[in-house]
């Protein structure tokens, strides 16, 4: 790409962008009711809110917002016509950030090109600790709600904001960003000789002491419990799973991993993780000796779910569990990633091809290690 054509493009992003916030903002402004309480308020801030003080729901009756702590209040507030909004995600507010995680996408490219690095595979390596890092940080909110009453917690509100889902992912990607720049600026300057390296060392640091405060907490706070036992099975189910498919391909379908190589055995595996942790968390708690039930947070999770239910016979929905449709569907939503993947792909846009398995990868590793390490610890 010619750098004045570099240049049109970001600034038809960062013009792009500009105008999508304006647009929100003036809107909220001029149509409070519509714009900001119906659509972003209702949708996207409202359950972050309601998550950060650890209320069963918020709701927004016009002049104020009022925090609930039981369900029999929310539906009330439902019924009444309020505008009440719960912790997690929704149909609306799911294709919302994928929308944004699309535009954001097309942005890094920009900020790639302009850096003059991504076209190795060794950032997608070097950023998957980062992913881990992000499951294991979104925890660190969880065992903060679990602080039972009287109990000082570690982060309060507003500061829990930045770790809770969706803002997680920008306080995790401007984490990654700033590893990224200042990895760079040290390759450039001499002090290495390649940026990826001390970028995976930073990621697996900040998930190493993240998981460590976890430990500490799951062997000192009365509040968090500590199941090794849930973290081996998961792990080590998915990368049989992931390890059986990636081997069993290349030995009959060699041309299916052709284009992704390895990456396609972190793609099968970050989304094994994120199937199998939601199966055991769902149906296998109790045989690990884990006294927690999880209830899917996902719309497509609980859709899945919920049809396994409904058209499954009593006796298999018995013997394996209602979750397993959604680890099936995981791995071959996975493969079907490696396959399109080609290497014609890689050879016409290597940055964007990385990007993009990037992003994949993310959605599934992120909230997969989070669903781990939170059973895990019990909370």
């Amino acid at each position: 790409m010619q750098v004045t054509e570099r240049i049109d493009a970001e600034r038809a992003w960062t013009a792009t962008a500009l105008a999508g916030v304006a647009a929100l903002v003036l809107g909220s402004l001029a149509f409070s009711d519509a714009v900001y309480r119906g659509f972003v308020w209702h949708y996207f801030w409202g359950p972050v809110y309601a998550d950060a003080n650890n209320a069963v729901c918020a709701v927004h009756s016009g002049g104020s917002v009022e925090l609930l702590y039981n369900q029999v209040a929310c539906q009330q507030a439902v019924t009444s016509g309020a505008v009440v909004a719960e912790p997690g995600y929704t149909l609306v507010s799911e294709v919302g950030y994928m929308v944004v995680l699309l535009f954001g996408l097309i942005g890094v490219l920009q900020l790639l090109r302009r850096l003059d690095v991504g076209r190795d595979r060794g950032l997608f390596f070097a950023l998957v600790p980062f992913m881990l890092f992000g499951g294991a940080l979104r925890v660190v909110e969880d065992a903060n709600d679990a602080v039972p009453e009287g109990v000082t917690q570690a982060i309060a509100y507003p500061w829990n904001t930045l770790i809770i889902s969706p803002i997680i992912y920008f306080t995790v990607f401007f984490v990654t960003l700033g590893s990224l720049l200042v990895t760079v600026w040290l390759r450039r300057e001499g002090y290495v000789e390649t940026y990826m390296w001390p970028m995976a060392a930073v990621g697996s640091a900040a998930f190493l002491l993240t998981f460590g405060y976890l430990v500490s907490l799951g062997l000192t706070a009365d509040y968090v419990e500590f199941y090794p036992q849930v973290l081996l099975s998961v792990v080590l189910i998915a990368t049989a799973l992931a390890g059986g498919i990636y081997l069993g391909v290349d030995r009959f379908r060699p041309e299916i991993n052709a284009g992704t190589g390895l990456i396609g055995l972190v793609v099968l595996w970050g989304h094994a993780i994120d199937g199998v942790a939601n199966v055991i968390a769902a149906d296998w708690l109790g045989a690990l000796g884990v006294d927690a039930v999880y209830s899917p947070k996902h719309p497509a999770n609980a859709f899945i779910i919920s049809t396994a239910e409904t058209i499954l016979p009593t006796s298999l929905l018995t013997a394996l569990g209602s979750s397993w449709p959604f680890l099936l569907v995981k791995l071959v939503v996975a493969l079907a990633v490696v396959w399109i993947f080609d290497r014609e792909i890689f050879e016409e846009s290597p940055r964007y091809a990385l990007l993009l398995l990037t992003a994949i990868v993310a959605v599934g590793l992120g909230p997969g290690t989070r669903d781990m390490i939170r059973a895990t610890f019990g909370i």
